[in-house]
């Protein structure tokens, strides 16, 4: 199943996303995907074009082992390394998804901060395990789109070059290249280990070409994704607001998708909850007085009907009451 070593970096750089000596900063993680995709980049952009980025949160026994494999690896690449330590807040709730929001905007800032791009090691495996946990987790066809190979300064090119997690050990394998193994990755204890470890095995028990089929689903949905778009497009016409009777008419699913347009439009953010308020929407033309009817729907997003049009604006946030609470 691992292609030859030599055809990794060929895959890559057709993917286009490692320009030669353009600057790229690498999420260095010291587990194999972030290694290999490490070595790939110094390969293709340049050993003067790259960094890497290690945040080590303290959560393991092991974080300053790692901290220190990385630190060797990048000696031997002669690749800059930034060392970000950080400490999770009482508070982080979910630890994962705390680190990642801690290490994208670290990276972010970086990136920014050196006209750079920020390369995550993203493999076909991770897509085929985002795609199940979202499945799962999250209703609606988003959740089957999967990550994309890039968006703004984020860049995924294993992801885009179709490489999987067996062919970065093959390659770090065959480059002398040693890695981290961090055992979370596989715990129960959190719910990306048990789709690694439960879930998608018994897929492929039900089908040999399980992972092929969730990816291979997943490239055709983004293809109809971008028809969809341009659907949207037409219904709304250019315009940041619709008039109640035209979404009225239109099939269910368009304007459940024109009410999620407007609403992410209106607040630069993901409005999951926006579309499933559709009924409520249509209602608010009835509900109107002389003056504006509103709806929070969730998400930051405010529905504004004014004159049988439907706009969308943020959410205004609570005020805060100053003085004491029993005057």
């Amino acid at each position: 199943m691992s292609d030859a070593p030599a055809g990794l970096a060929e895959r890559v750089r057709a993917t286009g996303l490692l320009p030669p000596q353009a600057p790229v900063i690498v999420l260095l993680s010291g587990g194999r995907d972030s290694v290999c995709l490490l070595d790939l980049a110094v390969l293709i952009a340049g050993p003067g074009a790259v960094s890497a980025l290690h945040v080590n949160y303290g959560l393991r026994a092991q974080a300053g082992e790692d901290e220190s494999a990385c630190e060797e690896l990048c000696r031997r690449l002669e690749v800059p390394l930034h060392v970000e330590r950080v400490a999770a807040p009482r508070d982080a709730g979910n630890l994962q998804a705390w680190a990642r929001d801690v290490r994208y905007a670290a990276g972010a800032r970086l990136a920014a901060a050196g006209h750079a791009r920020l390369a995550a090691g993203h493999t076909t495996t991770d897509q085929a395990e985002t795609i199940v946990y979202r499945l799962a987790a999250s209703p609606g066809r988003r959740a089957l789109l999967g990550m994309p190979e890039q968006r703004g300064l984020l860049i995924r090119p294993l992801l885009a070059a179709g490489i999987d997690r067996e062919q970065t050990a093959a390659w770090c394998a065959a480059r002398g290249l040693a890695w981290v193994e961090d055992a979370s990755n596989a715990s129960a204890a959190f719910m990306r280990g048990r789709v690694r470890e439960r879930v998608l095995p018994a897929m492929r028990e039900l089908h040999p070409a399980a992972e092929a089929n969730i990816l291979r689903t997943s490239e055709l949905l983004r293809d109809e994704a971008q028809v969809l778009e341009i659907v949207i497009d037409t219904a709304l016409a250019g315009r940041d607001r619709i008039e109640l009777g035209h979404l009225a008419a239109l099939p269910a699913a368009l304007a459940r998708l024109v009410v999620r347009r407007l609403a992410e439009d209106a607040t630069g953010a993901l409005c999951a909850r926006a579309p499933a308020r559709l009924p409520e929407l249509l209602a608010l033309g009835d509900a109107a007085g002389p003056g504006p009817a509103m709806l929070d729907v969730g998400d930051g997003a405010r529905a504004v009907v004014d004159a049988g049009m439907l706009r969308f604006e943020r959410t205004p946030a609570r005020e805060q009451r100053v003085g004491p609470a029993n005057p």
